[in-house]
C-alpha cells in the first residue's frame, strides 16, 4: 500500500507540473498585457511600469514561472503584503491573494460536489439494483426506461425548468442559495436541494444502467451460483457476494468521472448564479486573471488526483484479491 501511494504521488506531482506550466505558458500567448487589467482605465505608463515591478512581470517568463513554483511551496512577498505559502500569487483584477479567494470559495463547491455524488450514488446505484433484481419486469423496465431518457438532460435546460415549476410557479422550494452549513442546517440543505437533484441527474441515470448491468453479471458468477446451490437465500446471495462484487467497476468509473463531476459543478453554480470556484474560474479567465486562473486550475487539478488516489486505494478495501503493490 505504502509504495502505491508514493508511486501515485509521485505521478500527480509531475501532472500538477505539467499542468501549471501549460497553463502558464499559454497565457502569455494572449498578446495583451496583463498588468494593464490591475492598472485600470485611467493608466499612465508610469502606473504600468510599477504595477510591471510589483507584480514580477517585468522578468523573463521562465522565471516569472518559477517564481510562481518557488512561492507555491515557500511563500513570496508583493508589493500588497507577503504571501504565505501556499502562494498562488496575487490577483491582478482586486489585488486578493488567490489562495485565500479560493479557500472563500471552496466550502459552496464542496458542498455542492459532495451532497451531488451522495445523491446519484444513492439513487443511481438502489436503482439500478432493485432493477437486477427484478430482472425482465415492469420495474426493471421503468428504471431502464428513465434512465435513457434522463441521460439526455443536460444541467443547463434542466435547471431553468425545475427553476420555473418549483420555484416560481407552485413555491415548494426556495431559491437556490448556499448557507454555510455552521449557520444552520437546514438552510445548508435546502439552499442547495434543487443544484444537487439537477447535477446529479445524468450521472445518475448512468450508474443505474451500470449498476444494474453489473449486477447481472455478477449474479451469473460461479462463487454466486454455489452458494444459491448450498440452500442460501436469494436475498442473502445479493448481498453478500453480488453486490459486494460489482461494486469494483463503479469505483472505477467513480474515480473517472471526478473531473466530469467538477465541470458540472462549475456548470451548476453558473445556472443556479452561485459563487464558488467554478464561477471564479469563469470569471477568472474572462478578466486573464493569470494568478488566479494558475490558482484554480491547479487547486481543482489537485483534488481531482487525491481523489482518484483514494478511490485506487479503496479496491483493497472493497476487494480483498486486489493488491495494490
Amino acid at each position: 500500500m505504502l509504495q502505491f501511494l508514493l508511486r501515485r504521488t509521485f505521478g500527480a506531482v509531475v501532472i500538477l507540473f505539467l499542468i501549471s506550466a501549460s497553463t502558464f505558458f499559454m497565457f502569455f500567448a494572449i498578446p495583451q498585457d496583463p498588468a494593464l487589467l490591475a492598472c485600470g482605465k485611467n493608466c499612465t505608463p508610469d502606473a504600468l511600469e510599477v504595477i510591471h515591478k510589483n507584480l514580477g512581470l517585468d522578468q523573463p517568463v521562465p522565471v516569472q514561472f518559477w517564481d510562481y513554483m518557488v512561492g507555491i511551496f515557500a511563500g513570496r512577498d508583493f508589493s500588497v503584503g507577503h504571501c504565505s505559502a501556499p502562494c498562488f500569487g496575487v490577483s491582478f483584477d482586486n489585488q486578493q491573494m488567490v489562495w485565500d479567494t479560493i479557500i472563500d470559495r471552496l466550502p459552496l463547491t464542496l458542498s455542492l460536489s459532495i451532497g451531488g455524488i451522495l445523491v446519484f450514488l444513492t439513487v443511481g446505484l438502489g436503482a439500478g439494483m432493485l432493477a437486477a433484481w427484478k430482472k425482465g419486469t415492469a420495474v426493471d423496465k421503468v428504471f431502464s426506461g428513465g434512465s435513457l431518457v434522463l441521460s439526455s438532460l443536460q444541467i443547463y435546460f434542466l435547471g431553468p425548468v425545475v427553476l420555473g415549476i418549483f420555484v416560481y410557479s407552485t413555491g415548494w422550494l426556495d431559491k437556490p442559495e448556499y448557507v454555510p452549513f455552521s449557520e444552520s442546517p437546514t438552510g445548508w440543505f435546502m439552499g442547495l436541494l434543487i443544484p444537487w437533484c439537477v447535477m446529479s441527474v445524468i450521472f445518475t441515470a448512468n450508474y443505474t444502467r451500470m449498476s444494474r448491468s453489473t449486477m447481472i453479471e455478477q449474479l451469473q458468477e460461479e462463487h454466486v451460483r454455489a452458494a444459491r446451490a448450498k440452500g442460501m437465500s436469494g436475498r442473502f446471495v445479493f448481498f453478500r457476494y453480488a453486490w459486494r462484487g460489482s461494486l469494483i467497476p463503479i469505483v472505477t468509473i467513480l474515480g473517472m468521472d471526478l473531473g466530469s463531476l467538477f465541470g458540472g459543478a462549475m456548470v451548476t453554480e453558473l445556472t443556479f448564479g452561485l459563487a464558488g470556484i467554478g464561477r471564479l474560474a469563469r470569471d477568472s479567465v474572462i478578466d486573464k486573471d493569470l494568478p488566479l486562473t494558475m490558482g484554480v486550475m491547479v487547486f481543482s487539478a489537485a483534488l481531482i488526483l487525491l481523489f482518484n488516489i483514494i478511490v485506487d486505494a479503496m479496491y483493497a478495501i472493497i476487494d480483498p484479491r486486489v493488491r495494490l503493490s
